[in-house]
């Protein structure tokens, strides 16, 4: 399959239109068209179908980008890394994914003292959660992981981290909630609950309910705590998440309130075991642990 088949797919999956896809080629319509026909003899799907103004993909299709965006991406990190300076000025870019916690300061101050002594090195950060960030890693898209909570290391080298990250609620500031110090497990059994995809997958958690967490009213789950802050601030419920990543000051109209039992969750970056790592990614690896030791 080739990486320019690709390349055209997923620019037509942008665009939805294959006259817009050639045009930014520089090629014909029918030739545009006759190469997303080969695409799909090769793979043996239909990956979109014409409508009147345009393209719309097939499940199969939506399926397929996400993979030529995969394919597109590791050819492009394998061509940066053996495109690095082969002198002293180490060239290239780092790949970390990470979940969201404040513990990810740790890497913009590895990365602050990296680019300091090799200015030629870039970053690039993918922000999700536990299973997207250790799927891009198992596929050698990303070169570490930041990741909170409990996890497998079986497959990983990694290093924890000092601190540990504060579960809680966030409500309104009229909620009933917002007075309390902490709160109980059984302060949500009756409440509409937003929660992070990790809170719910955390298996610390339903030990501190102490019954099963399926039993609660969760209508909502997210990966990105701000935009279930917002819909805490619309009245959709109570957002369980961790301390420091949403803003609850004064004017914020939100207030954190940890929960108690106290429940933390652990940080730890970790990178494949074996993993042959580029110039750039060791020099950021030596960088994180001497700011871990300054910290």
């Amino acid at each position: 399959m080739e990486l320019q088949l690709l390349r055209y797919f997923l620019e037509a999956a942008k665009e939805l239109n294959i006259t817009r896809t050639a045009a930014k080629f520089h090629i014909a319509q029918p030739a545009m068209s006759k190469q997303l026909g080969k695409l799909e003899r090769e793979t043996g799907r239909k990956l979109y179908v014409r409508e009147q103004h345009g393209i719309r993909l097939t499940p199969d299709g939506i399926l397929f980008r996400k993979r030529a965006q995969e394919i597109v991406d590791l050819e492009e990190k394998t061509l940066a890394e053996f495109a690095q300076d082969s002198t002293q000025n180490i060239t290239g870019t780092v790949y970390i994914g990470a979940g969201e916690t404040p513990g990810v300061a740790h890497i913009g101050r590895a990365l602050r003292q990296l680019r300091a002594e090799n200015p030629g090195i870039s970053y690039r950060m993918i922000s999700g959660d536990f299973e997207d960030v250790a799927e891009k890693l198992g596929k050698g898209l990303i070169d570490f992981g930041l990741f909170v909570g409990k996890i497998s290391l079986k497959d990983y080298d990694c290093v924890v981290l000092p601190e540990s990250d504060r579960w809680g609620a966030i409500v309104r500031d009229d909620d009933v909630l917002a007075d309390r110090e902490s709160v109980s497990p059984s302060d949500l059994r009756d409440r509409e609950l937003l929660f992070s995809h990790q809170a719910s997958t955390q298996g610390e958690f339903s030990e501190w309910l102490g019954f099963r967490a399926d039993t609660l009213n969760i209508t909502g789950t997210h990966n990105l705590a701000y935009n279930a802050s917002v819909m805490v601030r619309e009245g959709l419920g109570v957002l369980i998440t961790i301390e420091g990543i949403v803003n609850t000051g004064d004017g914020s109209g939100l207030r954190f309130i940890p929960l108690m039992p106290e429940i933390r969750a652990g940080l730890v970056l970790a990178w494949k075991k074996d993993a042959i790592l580029s110039k750039a990614a060791q020099v950021f690896r030596k960088s994180f642990m001497a700011a871990l030791q300054e910290a």
